[in-house]
């Protein structure tokens, strides 16, 4: 009995030592960051790890076996995958969250380095990956074909610690612009995650406030992590959604969306103008920030932290200053960060079984929140007229006065754009409103460094063009090309095909964008990493994408094939009766037809009309008898 006593108290400690662990292997926090003119910056992100030994033995815990099977199968790596809608507005919003290592283009982006020993190799993995990815996400990856793949060469570095010995890793990137991201996209996200948002801040993840965002990005990073000391290393997942809401917009009622006007006596008009009447309402420019909470934003409360998480980990963290007023529940706990620091932020623990909300209210604020800058400034369009030529004119200005810009262009062009490198030119203007403009040469500041360019080959591969820029302090540099346009086969066009042809974004990456800000995950404040992450990151690399563009191309008018297959159609036919009638019927002439004889037609009628008469007659007689 001592014995089975023993055995039962060892069991329950080793299972208390294992939950222990496992709950330091999953993470989440939500940042939230008002933005000027109303808006609000929510960061979800959930990150969760698996030993590389469980991993490949497939004893997942947290991290999700669908996804894992997938990996395993493929033999991949690490892998990038974004979803992304809505335009990130820097002019307004400041620098990018995550500094843009978290977004990818408008639609759907994917990157992976797969263990292969050759290209073709590499090739079939790719598709097996980007098939089972289509399925698990809902998304159209499958259409990822050899057009739309490319294998950049300086644009992207892996992020996790790779056995280079062992490994033959091979990056394969792939692009669909087109993709309409929505709520069957955010299903199977939400499956991934060990509360499946039925708890903590992924509860709040409403497809009707997601896709109802400005601007918005999904993202799935999955890389192998070797900490410092550890016996082992772990993979990791990590999963974050960052959206930008308009808070007005978000507090209207999801029974009546439709905004109403402001009854007459709730405006606040400027009395101070000369055409103030009691008929007309000048805006009063408000002063105060906008007051809001957690479940009019997001329609809903937190109902709870997910029990998964640490207990002393700070799940929430509103980036506002100490000045602000800012309301929660009795019994969560609330930390501020010392106000020495540049950047403001508190953050807050709460329990599994508390309902948490979150109470901002309105409050004029003496001073305002200084919002990082971007190091670049990106704007791409499509130049010319005419269904035949074309142009890209690609602008990037560096807003530093100090320090020049360096950086690498990666471009995806759809086979049916062809480039003329040799038109390929860079043209520098000086930005600065202070200094006269001034326009340099090639003789004293190189702009293109290096180009890597891969051609493409009809309906197999699309064309790949990487460059290695550098800016100087205050200026604009201006690259254009020029390209041809291809007729594709009737087949080809898709069903809106005046529409036009999505082209992919280019993509950006400003090198050696240090900061001192650390982005260490082991931290156990979470604001410290999210908002580190927004003005540095740990290889100090900053990515911007432009975006998408629209392509117009030649387009036949699709009811000539109608309406020529109806006139071959009667034509065939015309000719078919004519040509049948002459082959089958035989033609004689008048004198040789035999003559018609009346008398019998006349004999054959009259006979007729006799027996129909007997037949009348014998019914009589029966009738009568």
């Amino acid at each position: 009995m001592l014995r089975l006593f023993l055995c039962l108290v060892g069991l329950i400690l080793a299972l208390r030592i294992q939950s222990t662990a496992a709950e330091s292997d999953y993470q989440e926090s939500l940042n939230l960051q008002p933005l000027p003119l109303g808006a609000l910056l929510a960061s979800f992100d959930f990150r969760s790890n698996e030993s590389v030994t469980s991993f490949e033995k497939q004893n997942f815990r947290f991290f999700p076996r669908s996804l894992g099977q997938i990996l395993q199968h493929s033999n991949t790596k690490e892998l990038h995958l974004r979803f992304s809608t809505g335009r990130w507005n820097a002019d307004t919003w400041g620098a990018r969250p995550w500094q843009g290592k978290k977004e990818g283009g408008t639609g759907v982006e994917l990157w992976a380095w797969i263990n292969a020993g050759d290209d073709e190799e590499s090739f079939h993995k790719w598709t097996t990956l980007t098939q089972s990815l289509s399925g698990l996400f809902c998304a159209s990856l499958n259409f990822v074909d050899s057009t739309r793949t490319t294998r950049p060469v300086r644009s992207f570095s892996p992020e996790g610690h790779h056995d280079v010995s062992k490994d033959h890793l091979r990056l394969l990137h792939g692009v669909l612009p087109g993709e309409v991201v929505c709520t069957e996209n955010l299903t199977p996200f939400l499956k991934l995650l060990p509360c499946k948002g039925k708890a903590g801040i992924a509860s709040l993840l409403d497809g009707h406030k997601v896709f109802d965002a400005s601007w918005q990005s999904m993202s799935i990073d999955v890389h192998p992590v070797c900490p410092a000391g550890a016996d082992e290393c772990h993979i990791e997942i990590s999963q974050t959604i960052d959206m930008v809401l308009d808070i007005e917009r978000a507090k209207r009622p999801r029974d009546n969306p439709i905004p109403r006007p402001i009854p007459a006596d709730q405006l606040n008009c400027d009395e101070s103008k000369p055409y103030h009447a009691h008929d007309t309402c000048y805006p009063k420019e408000s002063t105060e920030e906008i007051g809001w909470s957690i479940e009019e934003v997001f329609g809903r409360k937190i109902p709870g932290a997910c029990p998964l998480i640490d207990e002393e980990w700070k799940p929430l963290c509103l980036h506002v200053p100490h000045e602000r007023k800012v309301y929660v529940p009795f019994g969560a706990f609330e930390v501020k960060n010392p106000p020495s620091q540049s950047t403001e932020y508190r953050c807050y623990h709460f329990r599994p079984e508390e309902v948490f909300n979150l109470e901002v209210i309105p409050q004029k604020l003496n001073t305002q929140p200084n919002l990082p800058h971007e190091p670049l400034r990106a704007e791409r369009t499509i130049v010319g007229h005419g269904a035949a030529n074309g142009g890209i004119r690609t602008i990037l200005t560096n807003p530093s006065p100090i320090e020049p810009v360096q950086l690498v262009y990666f471009e995806n062009l759809p086979w049916f754009m062809r480039p003329f490198i040799h038109t390929l030119k860079a043209d520098i203007t000086s930005s600065s409103p202070s200094s006269p403009p001034n326009t340099y040469t090639t003789s004293n500041w190189q702009v293109i460094k290096e180009m890597y360019y891969v051609p493409a080959i009809d309906r197999q591969r699309g064309t790949q063009l990487e460059l290695l820029l550098s800016i100087p302090a205050s200026s604009t540099v201006t690259l254009t090309y020029d390209f041809e346009k291809a007729i594709l086969r009737y087949t080809e066009y898709p069903p809106d095909a005046n529409r036009g042809f999505n082209v992919a974004p280019a993509v950006i990456k400003v090198l050696n964008q240090t900061s001192t800000i650390t982005t260490d995950r082991s931290i156990s404040d979470p604001a410290v990493a999210s908002i580190g992450l927004r003005e540095g990151n740990r290889d100090g690399n900053v990515y911007i994408r432009t975006t998408s563009l629209l392509l117009t191309l030649p387009t036949p008018d699709f009811s000539m094939p109608y309406n020529v297959i109806i006139l071959t159609s009667t034509v065939m036919a015309l000719a078919f009766g004519s040509i049948f009638n002459l082959l089958v019927r035989r033609f004689v002439g008048a004198d040789e037809a035999p003559g018609y004889d009346w008398r019998a037609f006349r004999d054959r009628v009259g006979g007729r009309l006799v027996r129909i008469r007997d037949r009348f007659r014998r019914r009589k007689a029966e009738k009568v008898d």
